[in-house]
C-alpha cells in the first residue's frame, strides 16, 4: 500500500522539473531572439538614418565616374589688349581599369602614338583605380588620334594649356603656370585667383562592375573661364626696352641687365625687363649648354634663371642713392644749393680716408655743382651735417626701409645698418649710396615721390580685370599716396637733377627739345677690390612734370664701367623713343 502511493507520487511528480526546464530553454531562446531583433533594428536604423548619407555616397562612387574639366584660364593683356598670355587646347589621356577590354592593345596604342616607354604605360593601365592619368597637356592632334582609335576604357578629356604669343617677353613679370594650370611665378601667381576660373566635371553611371551603362547619358557641369587681367604694361615699350637691354649685355658682356619704365605720377609701369630672359612657353629648360650635376642643381638654375633682380635682389645703389640724401638735407634746411664745399678728392671721417671718384678733385664747389659732379666728399659733410638718427628718419618718413607693395611675389626689403650702429663713418658711407642694400625697384619709386610733388605711389601693374565675356569691368585700386616731402623741395630736386643731364655727369641722357633729369652710379661689388661693379642711371621726362621715369642697371659690365658713359645713352635710346610715342 504504501509502495503503491510512493509510487504515484512519485509518477506525478516527475513531468514537473522537465516542463520548466523546457519552459526557461524557450525563454532564452525568446530573450535572444527579441535581443537579436532589437540590435537589428538599431542596426537598420543606423544605417538608415545616421549613416544614410555615407552610404548613398558609396553607392553613387559605386556606380559612376566623374572627370574633371579644367577651366579656361583667363587671359593677360597689356593696357591696349594685346594679348600676353593666352591658353590652347590640349588633351588629358587617361584610362578606367574595369572598362579596359584588352589591355595590350591599350598599351601598345598609347605608347607609341604618346611617345612614352610600354612599361610606363603598362604601369598605369595594370593599375585598378577609378581613373588612372597616363598623360596631360596632349596636343589636341594627338588627342583626337587616340579619341577616333576608339579603345575601350580609354578617355580623352580636352582642357587647356596656358600660351605666351611672344615668347620670353617679359617673363620674369608675366610669368608662368605648371601642369595643374596654376601660377607659378610673376603675375600668374599674384593673381591666380583672378585668372584661374571654376572647373567643371563628366559625369558617367556605371553598374556594379564599373562598366558604363549605356543608354545612360553622361552630365556635365562646364567650366567657366577665368577673368581677362589688363595690365599697365605696354607691348611697345616692353619690346623696344628689353631689345637695348639685350645690346647692352651684349656690348658690355654683362651678366644681365635691368630695366624699369614707370609713370611716377601713379606707379604704372610700363615696362620691367630683366635680361636674359626665358622662354615662358619652356620655362623648365636651361640654357644651352648648362650641365647640372644633381636635381637640386637645376633646380638653383632654374630658380636663378627665373628670378627679377628688379624685385628681388638688392645691391649697394652708389651715387644714383644721393638723391635721397639731397632731398633729406634740403628738407631739413641744413644745406642751400650756394652752400659751397672743397673736395680735395678725398674727405677723412675718423680714422678712414675716403676718396672721390675724382682722385684730384673738384676744388671749391657749390652744393649744386656737388650734385652734377656726383662729389662724395660734398655729400659726406652733408650726411654729417643731417646726423644719424635725423638721417635715418628720413629714411623712415620716405618709405625707403619698406617694401613697394609692388603685386609681384617675392620683393625684397631693404638691408639697412641699425639706427643704433651708425657712427661717422657708417654715416659717411650711406650718404654717398653704400654699405647697405636695396632694390631697384624700392630706389626708383622712392624717386619718384622727390619729383612728383612729394608723395607716394604703389608701383603696380595690374590695371583692371574683366570678366571672360567683357561683360563687366572692374579697375583695380591702389592706395593713395602719402605725402612725404614738401612740394617746394620737390621742385628743387627736380631742378638739381635735370641740371645733371644739362650741364653735370648724366649729360650723355641729353636730348635735344627734352628737359631730362636724372643721376648716374657706379657701385664697386662686395667684397671690395674685385674689380666688379654695377653701373645704373635713373632719369625722368619732362623735368618739369614728369611723367616718365627709368631706371636701368648692368650687372659687372666689362671694359668701360662708368654709370654716366655706358648706361646713360642708352637710357637716352628709350626716351628718344617712348616720349614722342607717349605724346610726351
Amino acid at each position: 500500500m504504501v509502495t503503491q502511493v510512493l509510487k504515484k507520487e512519485a509518477g506525478n511528480m516527475l513531468p514537473r522539473p522537465v516542463r520548466t526546464m523546457h519552459r526557461r530553454g524557450i525563454l532564452r531562446i525568446a530573450l535572444v531572439l527579441v535581443t537579436a531583433l532589437i540590435l537589428l533594428c538599431v542596426r537598420l536604423g543606423d544605417l538608415m538614418l545616421a549613416k544614410s548619407e555615407h552610404y548613398k555616397e558609396l553607392a553613387y562612387d559605386l556606380h559612376t565616374r566623374e572627370r574633371q574639366l579644367k577651366a579656361m584660364r583667363g587671359e593677360i593683356q597689356d593696357r591696349n589688349g594685346k594679348v600676353l598670355a593666352a591658353n590652347r587646347t590640349v588633351c588629358t589621356i587617361s584610362v578606367i581599369h574595369s572598362q579596359i577590354k584588352d589591355a595590350d592593345e591599350v598599351v601598345s596604342a598609347l605608347s607609341e602614338t604618346l611617345k612614352m616607354q610600354p612599361k610606363d604605360v603598362q604601369k598605369k593601365v595594370e593599375k585598378i583605380t577609378a581613373r588612372e592619368i597616363i598623360k596631360t597637356n596632349v596636343e589636341k592632334k594627338v588627342g583626337d588620334a587616340i579619341r577616333e582609335m576608339d579603345l575601350a576604357g580609354v578617355k580623352v578629356d580636352e582642357d587647356y594649356k596656358r600660351y605666351y604669343p611672344f615668347g620670353s617677353l617679359a617673363s620674369k613679370v608675366l610669368g608662368f603656370t605648371g601642369a595643374d594650370n596654376q601660377g607659378i611665378i610673376g603675375l600668374e601667381v599674384s593673381y591666380d585667383e583672378v585668372l584661374k576660373g571654376i572647373g567643371g566635371s563628366i559625369l558617367t553611371y556605371t553598374d556594379a562592375a564599373g562598366i558604363e551603362l549605356k543608354n545612360t547619358a553622361e552630365q556635365r557641369v562646364e567650366p567657366i573661364a577665368g577673368n581677362t587681367l589688363r595690365l599697365t604694361m605696354d607691348w611697345n615699350i616692353q619690346s623696344f626696352v628689353t631689345q637695348v637691354c639685350l645690346e647692352l649685355m651684349e656690348e658690355k658682356q654683362a651678366n644681365e641687365v635691368s630695366c624699369i619704365v614707370m609713370n611716377p605720377q601713379n606707379g604704372e609701369i610700363y615696362a620691367m625687363a630683366n635680361v636674359p630672359e626665358f622662354d615662358l612657353n619652356r620655362p623648365f629648360e636651361l640654357p644651352e649648354g648648362t650641365t647640372c650635376e644633381s636635381e637640386e642643381m637645376r633646380q638653383d638654375l632654374l630658380n636663378k634663371m627665373w628670378r627679377n633682380a628688379n624685385v628681388s635682389d638688392t645691391y649697394e645703389p652708389g651715387s644714383t642713392f644721393k638723391t635721397v640724401t639731397a632731398a633729406a638735407a634740403l628738407e631739413a634746411g641744413v644745406v642751400t644749393f650756394n652752400d659751397t664745399f672743397s673736395c680735395p678728392g678725398f674727405y677723412i671721417v675718423e680714422d678712414r680716408r675716403i676718396r672721390c671718384h675724382k682722385v684730384s678733385g673738384h676744388g671749391s664747389e657749390t652744393f649744386l655743382q656737388g650734385i652734377q659732379n656726383s662729389c662724395n666728399p660734398v655729400f659726406i659733410q652733408v650726411g654729417l651735417r643731417l646726423g644719424a638718427e635725423r638721417f635715418y628718419s628720413y629714411f623712415e618718413q620716405f618709405e625707403l626701409l619698406e617694401k613697394t607693395g609692388i603685386d609681384l611675389p617675392g620683393e625684397a626689403r631693404t638691408i639697412m645698418h641699425d639706427p643704433k650702429k651708425i657712427g661717422e663713418v657708417e654715416l659717411a658711407t650711406i650718404s654717398f649710396g653704400q654699405s647697405f642694400q636695396l632694390t631697384t625697384l624700392r630706389l626708383l619709386t622712392t624717386i619718384s615721390s622727390f619729383v612728383n610733388g612729394g608723395h607716394t605711389v604703389v608701383p603696380h601693374f595690374g590695371m583692371a580685370i574683366s570678366s571672360f565675356d567683357g561683360t563687366s569691368t572692374q579697375k583695380i585700386a591702389y592706395p593713395q599716396g602719402t605725402h612725404v616731402l614738401d612740394e617746394a623741395v620737390s621742385a628743387q630736386m627736380r631742378e638739381c637733377l635735370e641740371s645733371v643731364v644739362a650741364e653735370g655727369g648724366g649729360n650723355k641722357a641729353y636730348i635735344e627739345g627734352y628737359r631730362i633729369g636724372g643721376k648716374t652710379a657706379t657701385s664697386e661689388k662686395l667684397p671690395r677690390g674685385t674689380g666688379k661693379y654695377i653701373s645704373s642711371f635713373v632719369g625722368f621726362a619732362p623735368a618739369d612734370e614728369p611723367q616718365v621715369i627709368i631706371i636701368m642697371t648692368v650687372d659687372e659690365p666689362q671694359g668701360i664701367y662708368y654709370g654716366g658713359t655706358i648706361v646713360a645713352p642708352k637710357v637716352k635710346k628709350i626716351f628718344e623713343n617712348i616720349l614722342p610715342y607717349l605724346n610726351l
